[in-house]
């Protein structure tokens, strides 16, 4: 072959090629605009659903064993569980303030009681006190009269009471005591005599059993 006939083979060769590229860019921007279009008029369903082939299964969790398990309930269940949980704090609460209630009455009473103890040794004690006293004056007394006549005493203890009279006798002496009794009047000197024998008399009748002898 010539170098002429090479020469004019080879320009074939590229203007074909030159058409060949400039028909292949024309048709790409049409085929771009027509995959544009059909995916636009697609519906939703199909852009979103894909292959099963794309989508791996789903593997089942196995359930939890135990307390792990969630359980529900239905409404009113929950309702009923809320109002018997409800119920119980307003109990645990009345027990709570009853108790408190409780405590506060027995502080209550025992500071009561303790102010009572104090009030009835206070008592106690003034009444000692004025046993005292009473006794101091009755020795007084029964001083003043043993040291009157006889006679002037006996008018004295003949408007006593026989009991009252028979008290002052005996803490007076013998001698004093029977001076005194035999210038009374006879019935006033009898009854006094009687209360003076009658004062030991339960003693006398237990005999020397009842005091141990």
């Amino acid at each position: 072959m010539s170098s002429e006939t090479s020469g004019r083979t080879h320009v074939l060769l590229t203007l074909g090629m030159l058409f060949t590229l400039g028909g292949a860019t024309r048709f790409l921007p049409a085929a771009e605009a027509e995959a544009e279009t059909a995916t636009k008029a697609a519906p939703e369903s199909a852009k979103i659903a894909l292959p099963s082939a794309q989508t791996p299964p789903a593997t089942a969790k196995p359930a939890r064993p135990g307390p792990e398990r969630n359980v529900c309930f239905s409404e009113s269940a929950a309702q009923k569980m809320a109002e018997d949980r409800w119920l119980f704090e307003s109990e645990q609460e009345t027990l709570t303030q009853e108790k408190i209630a409780v405590k506060t009455l027995q502080a209550d009473l025992e500071e009561r009681a303790a102010a009572l103890l104090l009030k009835e040794k206070a008592v106690d004690a003034r009444w000692s006190k004025m046993q005292l006293e009473a006794n101091a004056d009755i020795a007084h007394l029964a001083q003043m009269y043993g040291a009157m006549k006889p006679d002037q005493a006996a008018a004295i203890f003949d408007q006593m009471d026989a009991s009252f009279a028979a008290g002052f006798l005996r803490r007076l002496s013998s001698d004093q005591a029977g001076l005194i009794l035999a210038s009374m009047e006879s019935k006033q000197a009898y009854v006094v005599s009687v209360k003076l024998a009658a004062a030991n008399d339960d003693i006398r009748i237990a005999g020397p059993s009842a005091t141990g002898g």
